[in-house]
Parts: structure tokens; C-alpha cells; sequence
């Protein structure tokens, strides 16, 4: 079991590190912002196993990841037609 916990954190914190390095490209970022969702739905679908109250909130928390990853894909369409790349740097919001 705490194979499973340490598993499951370092995947987190590898996503996270992911995150503060690829900060270049907006799809490198979503992709792990992906992966931190995934790896949170997994470890609640883990420790949702003994308690069938729960089950509601993992299906939950795989529909909102499917949401910000419709919505990521998007975004980096429609930045990489408009700005042919996909810098975040090149991301101006007063632009828009």
C-alpha cells in the first residue's frame, strides 16, 4: 500500500516538475497538467474501493479532465492558427 502512495506522489511531482520546465510550449504544459489529472483519478479511484459513497465523485473528476482537455486542445488550435506556434510567451491576452 505505501508502494502505491509513493507511486502516485512522485508521479504528481514529476508532472509538477514537467510543468515549471516546460513552460515554452502551451501543449507540453497541458500534457502534464493532463497527466496531474489522470494521476489524481486514479489514486481517488484507488482509495474509493472500499467505499461505494464515492464512486460519483471519481466519475466526476474524469468528466471535468475530459473538459480541460477538449478546452486545452482548443486553445492551442486556435493560438496556433492565429500565431502560427505555440509559445505561451507569445500569449497576450490584452491582444485579444
Amino acid at each position: 500500500m505505501m508502494q502505491m502512495y509513493f507511486t502516485t506522489i512522485s508521479a504528481f511531482l514529476l508532472s509538477l516538475i514537467g510543468i515549471s520546465t516546460n513552460r515554452a510550449h502551451l501543449m507540453s504544459m497541458l500534457l502534464c497538467m493532463e497527466s496531474m489529472t489522470l494521476i489524481l483519478f486514479l489514486s481517488m479511484a484507488a482509495s474509493s474501493i472500499n467505499n461505494t459513497n464515492t464512486t460519483p465523485i471519481t466519475i466526476i473528476m474524469i468528466a471535468m479532465g475530459a473538459c480541460e482537455a477538449s478546452t486545452g486542445l482548443t486553445l492551442v488550435t486556435i493560438t496556433t492558427q492565429k500565431n502560427t506556434n505555440d509559445y505561451v510567451k507569445n500569449l497576450n491576452l490584452l491582444k485579444c
